[in-house]
């Protein structure tokens, strides 16, 4: 019992990104075990894995609406979810510098859903895929979207790799992309046309971000939604503190500028330098603000959310 209640404990304590790790590694556990009972009992592994893969029939997906998202928190292969895993840590740290967990995770389940659309479009509207049957497992595509993210939005970030030295994240994108496409008409061609469709979604959103929109606050929204109507609580009206990076997001900046000023009737100093800085950021995005002007922001950053 004490080492269920430390597993639990880890876990309540854990930051989002390691939350979706532990996540996948206990779906993946669960998986192998059960499959390891499967093969004795019946002499197949696979009973329990077709009730989480994606399928790409649209019959049988009808029947199985759930493995929409349950796919992408699966792994069946051991050096699958390892890779995997090693991915989403190493980039979602860096993604986690300029974004917040929310968004994170946000993209996450939308880089998966987008991989999981062009993985069943592909397989009933092209004509030399439609009368074949597929099934999609593993978070592949909801990685690639958070690495593809984080490489457009910070593109020369630089990434330490062994025997090489630092290279441009950019570069790193670059080859990844490359592999994917050549790699389409391999054996594993359902999971490649999974990782362009998470790839795109990740190239979307950090577009979207730079134009100041952000495509995560609707399934947001609606993840809360659901957890709301399942825990049987209340909407609260005291919002989660979110994790402010080097590179100041201008909706957490916007949110958090509005209610201050609900607060105060007259504005600082630094509250009018931060409303201008605000407005320049909407206008031309990051890149052009000063030094002097994204260290302010950072600075502020610091005040409000620690």
């Amino acid at each position: 019992m004490g080492f269920i209640d430390n597993i639990r404990q880890r876990y309540s304590s854990a930051s989002l990104l390691m939350r979706f790790i532990y996540i996948n590694i206990a779906v993946f556990v669960v998986l192998r075990i059960a499959g390891l009972i499967s093969f004795f009992v019946t002499g197949s592994s696979d009973n329990l894995v077709q009730w989480v893969e994606l399928p790409s029939s649209l019959p049988l997906l009808l029947q199985r609406p759930w493995t929409v998202v349950t796919y992408m928190f699966s792994h069946y292969g051991l050096f699958h979810i390892l890779f995997n895993m090693l991915w989403l840590y190493w980039l979602g740290r860096i993604f986690l510098e300029c974004f917040t967990p929310r968004q994170m995770g946000g993209l996450y389940v939308l880089g998966g859903l987008a991989g999981a659309a062009l993985f069943v479009l592909a397989y009933n509207l092209l004509p030399h895929l439609a009368m074949s049957q597929a099934m999609l497992i593993g978070a592949s595509a909801s990685v690639m979207a958070i690495v593809i993210a984080i490489a457009v939005y910070r593109p020369n970030y630089p990434i330490g790799l062994l025997f090489v030295g630092d290279i441009s994240l950019k570069w790193i994108a670059i080859a990844t992309v490359f592999i994917d496409l050549i790699s389409v008409e391999g054996a594993n061609m359902g999971g490649h046309i999974a990782h362009i469709g998470g790839m795109l979604m990740g190239l979307w959103f950090a577009l979207a971000i730079k134009r100041g929109h952000d495509l995560t606050a609707w399934i947001n929204r609606a993840i809360d939604a659901v957890v709301l109507l399942f825990s049987g609580k209340k909407k609260s009206g005291v919002g989660q503190r979110k994790r402010a990076g080097r590179t100041y997001n201008y909706h957490k900046a916007q949110n958090e500028n509005k209610t201050s000023k609900k607060k105060s009737t007259s504005s600082s100093p630094d509250e009018e330098r931060l409303d201008e800085i605000l407005a320049k950021l909407k206008r031309s995005g990051y890149d052009a603000l000063t030094d002097e002007e994204k260290d302010f922001l950072f600075n502020a950053s610091r005040k409000r959310f620690t």
